[in-house]
């Protein structure tokens, strides 16, 4: 039995941590799914979702998603009491556990969300070994994104 290929069409995409690659190299990354309850799962195919402000932490050999905020919908029962930024078990293997409890704890990473998207009907999340950038990286990116737009102004008008 073979591997199941990872669909990556645009569509999938949930929420992006966009200024996580501005803010951090990235070293590795994981797929992780989510423990959700049933409105949070209704708000993430309304795609109301955020995670620009979250992080991932290890507690007792677990892994948590921490300050994810999932807006409510509107049509939420009342009686499920729903919490937008309660705190989420992430659902890994035992070996990639073990991978990032190392990595954290020895090595010095930071464990960040990186996207939420589906896959085969269920809400996943990619996260990351990051190391944080120093100012003057930042710069250097910020640069080298500058400089890649010019390039391909430049292509464009030659092209035409």
């Amino acid at each position: 039995m073979g591997k199941r290929k990872i669909s990556r069409d645009p569509s999938s995409l949930i929420a992006a941590n966009k200024k996580a690659r501005y803010h951090y190299f990235i070293e590795t990354s994981f797929e992780a799914g989510l423990v959700l309850e049933g409105w949070e799962v209704k708000s993430l195919r309304d795609k109301r979702v955020q995670l620009t402000e979250s992080y991932v932490t290890m507690r007792d050999g677990e892994a948590w998603l921490i300050g994810a905020h999932i807006s409510p919908l509107k049509t939420v029962a009342k009686y499920s009491n729903p919490n937008p930024t309660r705190e989420r078990k992430l659902l890994l293997h035992r070996k990639e556990l073990s991978q990032l409890v190392g990595a954290v704890e020895r090595r010095g990473y930071t464990l960040v969300p990186l996207k939420m998207f589906w896959q085969y009907g269920r809400a996943k999340l990619e996260i990351g070994t990051a190391k944080g950038k120093k100012q003057y990286d930042k710069r250097q990116t910020e640069r080298e994104r500058d400089w890649n737009r010019e390039k391909q102004r430049t292509l464009r008008q030659i092209n035409r």
